[in-house]
């Protein structure tokens, strides 16, 4: 009897482990023949921070829409020539921000942001001041030259500013044969910028205020002069389209930068410490305190005041003790020395 209770038993057992596979095997075919889709990976916190910052961001530079968001590379400084031995100018319509630094000799040097669109062509490239630094630190960018004294590299570097040229051994620049040193250098940015592609890239802070009611001019300005020495000066117009246009500029045949708004703000000059190879002594514009600023928009001059903290600090416009917003759009900025500087505006 207890033997034949046993196999009772065991048959049983086997017949409710039968079953109990039966139905583990039904129910994982109960789907059907369509597969199971695979789960997306969860973007990170830092993915997710960075694509809403391109996508709902304005350019930094000029406080427009980026309607295919933001790139993915830092910002880019470029030094280059303004007079007519470093003509024609090469790509300087594709620009978000160009500023005009007092160098020495009484002449000038473009310092041109590059961030939205980075040209197979900018230059001609030429070394950088001690000025620079106050341009691109707000940015976070890279500064990008021919070289520079050993005075001046020294305190960028000191600076925390990011470097690349000649001089230092991080830049190779093309020449350009039918130009003379130092007047030849020519820089491929869209190759240089493929170089330096980030997910993680920092999208820069605006560089000015911009608003959707941009601060209204108080007086015609149909045309200026920026002087800047007795033997430069800068030379404006505006154009039909309400943009201004430099009369007297260096750029390749209508491929110049056109500034919806030109910003003059008027600035101390120091000695940089050391002097360029004809023995002349090289200024430094402090980009630091405040002063006056004059803005130009639209066929009309406003009186204004700048003020920066600090070199990383970004410039700030005030008129009658308010905050003045610019109209989205390219900015071209003037470093005026204070004393020997001037503007002359005219209403026709």
């Amino acid at each position: 009897m207890r033997i034949l209770l046993a196999a009772l038993n065991a048959r049983t057992a086997l017949r409710s482990t039968l079953v109990a596979a039966a139905l583990v095997l039904v129910t994982a075919c109960s789907g059907g023949d369509e597969p199971k889709t695979p789960e997306k990976p969860t973007p990170t916190n830092a993915d997710a921070a960075r694509q809403a910052a391109t996508l709902n961001r304005a350019n930094p530079f000029t406080g427009k829409a980026a309607a295919k968001g933001l790139p993915d590379h830092p910002a880019f400084l470029v030094k280059i020539e303004n007079t007519s031995a470093g003509a024609p100018q090469y790509g300087l319509s594709q620009a978000d921000l160009v500023v005009e630094e007092l160098v020495e000799g009484g002449l000038t040097r473009l310092a041109a942001f590059f961030y939205s669109q980075t040209p197979t062509k900018v230059g001609h490239v030429r070394s950088t001041r001690t000025t620079d630094i106050a341009l691109v630190k707000p940015t976070g960018g890279q500064l990008i030259a021919s070289g520079g004294a050993k005075v001046a590299i020294r305190k960028i570097k000191a600076a925390g500013v990011k470097l690349h040229s000649e001089d230092t051994g991080n830049l190779t620049l093309a020449i350009d044969r039918g130009k003379k040193a130092p007047y030849d250098r020519l820089l491929n940015l869209a190759a240089y910028a493929d170089r330096h592609r980030s997910a993680k890239a920092a999208v820069p802070p605006p560089y000015l205020a911009f608003g959707a009611r941009p601060t209204a001019g108080t007086t015609k300005a149909t045309s200026f002069d920026v002087r800047f020495s007795r033997s430069s000066a800068t030379r404006w117009q505006l154009g039909s389209g309400g943009a201004y246009r430099r009369v007297n500029g260096h750029a390749q045949k209508g491929k110049d930068f056109r500034p919806d708004t030109v910003l003059v703000l008027f600035a101390r000059q120091v000695n940089a410490g050391y002097r360029d190879p004809a023995g002349n002594p090289v200024p430094e514009t402090v980009l630091k305190g405040g002063g006056r600023a004059v803005v130009l928009n639209g066929g009309t001059m406003l009186n204004a005041r700048w003020s920066k903290k600090s070199a990383a600090a970004p410039i700030r416009l005030t008129a009658g003790g308010k905050p003045v917003a610019l109209e989205p759009g390219k900015v071209f900025v003037e470093l005026v020395p204070v004393g020997a500087g001037g503007v002359t505006v005219r209403s026709r």
